[in-house]
């Protein structure tokens, strides 16, 4: 059996999360998890982005893209 540990919240918190387990046909447990999935990718996503937009300031970074990937290489 996996660990588990107790997390209470309202009554009004826990029947809107089942609500929205419900709709997309899971457990509470199944959701909670797809929710945390998804908010640990979105971070991923806005740490490679914010990464990206850093290297974009680096000299030849652009035409190296445009050239590689295609696209513009100038500034918009």
């Amino acid at each position: 059996m996996a660990d588990t540990t107790t997390v209470e919240v309202d009554t009004d918190v826990h029947d809107r999360l089942a609500a929205l387990a419900a709709d997309r046909g899971l457990s509470l447990r199944a959701y909670l998890a797809e929710l945390a999935t998804t908010q640990e990718n979105e971070g991923a996503r806005a740490r490679a982005a914010r990464a990206f937009e850093r290297a974009l300031d680096r000299p030849g970074f652009r035409e190296g893209f445009a050239r590689d990937f295609g696209g513009p290489a100038g500034r918009d």
